[in-house]
């Protein structure tokens, strides 16, 4: 088996298909049993997903024609990553990558001849790309503008954030530990890490592990959930006896923290669409110990699924273009289009239009994306407190983020945070 030349292939159905990065790993690695191998092959995909648009432009410089071939294209983008971002050995790189192709006799020949001639030119060719903007920054065109757009003045640091590997961050469950005693089982165990200060059940990681090396990770006591994603369940502000509803749970960290938050909830009923990561919530609530009533149904549409009792708290957190989380998933940067932003918008406009009726007077709804994009986050807020006169905005008063026409902000990288949007709207 060549490493090298799976990488590609993943990249290919990355590229060629539109699968996500996570699928096609996924169904690589079923064949794949070295933990090392897998190591490898991921940091490959997604370290040529992180800077596909400055590869693909050097790329380019070193063709006389595009290449038509998506395999052999992803292993020459494969090839091209090791040589500038990897401690791979030039001539070890070189031959394994050439190696890969051995199946196509002129993709041999070629890969060889681009790799040796940016071994040789790559002064030059790393300077034109410096002068190109889509390759300098490496996200497309449209993100560009649109993030520049957005936010003038933090544009370039979300540019350099969305390229770096986030750190891995865990939420200690204090349903059944404190933070304070969970750090020291990770010093027992070597593992470096620190408190988050203005959440108090985040724990951010010196260097990722795997999950079973983590203290008590299958008896529940902590879990991987970013930091901004972990302020939800505070913002939501649950007291006993309420009965909440978790929209668009899927894959349930939300939903996990906000009963580890609160154990003498009346209910909390969480909502997806997609049955298959509806499982996702299952298994996490199993593993933590959790009771949620789960429900496979259209948030959209909640006439098929709504009990017609009303809700004390609601949690939508709503499909969006996951701009935020690009560090976490570098696909999104050549999956997701600038059409695409618009049907999202409509999509939360509906979702939020359709829940807020299942919210019970005094109750307290809120609205999060894990985008940065204002179309999908301030300015839906406040369109939407435009057209309902019931509803009144609750300012966030907060260490974190930036504070908006509506809600609150969190910009890549910030905390080394996700980027994350909170607005808290109450019923009058």
């Amino acid at each position: 088996m060549n490493t090298r030349l799976v990488a590609a292939r993943v990249l290919s159905r990355v590229l060629q298909d539109g699968q996500s990065l996570t699928a096609a790993l996924d169904n690589a690695f079923l064949s794949i049993e070295s933990g090392k191998d897998r190591a490898f092959i991921q940091a490959l995909c997604y370290g040529v997903c992180r800077q596909f648009h400055r590869l693909d432009f050097i790329l380019s410089q070193l063709l006389d024609k595009p290449l038509k071939d998506a395999d052999v294209k992803s292993l020459a983008l494969v090839g091209l990553y090791q040589l500038k971002f990897m401690r791979v050995k030039p001539h070890a790189a070189v031959s394994e990558t050439v190696l890969a192709a051995r199946k196509k006799p002129w993709a041999k020949s070629l890969i060889n001849a681009v790799l040796r001639t940016y071994l040789r030119e790559q002064e030059e060719l790393e300077h034109k790309a410096d002068k190109f903007q889509v390759a300098a920054l490496s996200h497309p065109d449209w993100l560009i503008k649109q993030i520049e757009q957005d936010w003038p003045e933090q544009a370039l640091t979300i540019f350099l954030e969305n390229n770096q590997q986030p750190p891995m961050v865990l939420r200690a469950n204090l349903a059944k530990t404190s933070r304070e005693h969970y750090l020291q089982l990770l010093t027992e165990q070597g593992i470096e890490a620190e408190a988050v200060g203005f959440c108090r059940s985040a724990i951010r990681l010196d260097k990722p592990v795997p999950v079973d090396l983590l203290p008590g990770f299958a008896e529940g006591m902590v879990s991987v959930q970013d930091a901004a994603a972990q302020l939800a369940a505070g913002l939501l502000d649950v007291q006993p006896g309420h009965r909440v509803l978790d929209v668009c749970a899927a894959p349930g960290g939300k939903t996990a923290h906000i009963l580890e938050t609160q154990a003498q909830l009346k209910e909390l009923v969480a909502v997806d669409i997609d049955a298959s990561r509806m499982l996702r919530v299952s298994e996490n609530c199993q593993r933590l110990g959790l009771k949620a009533t789960l429900v496979v149904g259209d948030a959209a549409n909640p006439e098929g699924w709504w009990d017609g009792q009303p809700f004390d708290r609601i949690l939508l957190d709503a499909p969006c273009s996951a701009l935020g989380v690009i560090r976490r998933h570098p696909d999104i940067k050549l999956l997701r289009r600038a059409e695409d932003i618009g049907q999202l918008q409509a999509m939360q406009k509906t979702i939020l239009q359709a829940v807020w009726p299942l919210l019970a007077p005094s109750g307290l709804l809120v609205y999060a994306t894990c985008s940065i994009l204002k179309q999908e986050n301030e300015q839906q807020v406040q369109a939407f407190l435009a057209e309902h006169n019931d509803a009144v905005e609750l300012p966030i008063a907060a260490g974190w983020g930036i504070s908006g026409i509506c809600g609150r902000q969190i910009i890549t990288g910030e905390s080394a945070m996700d980027g994350f949007y909170y607005a808290r709207i109450s019923k009058q």
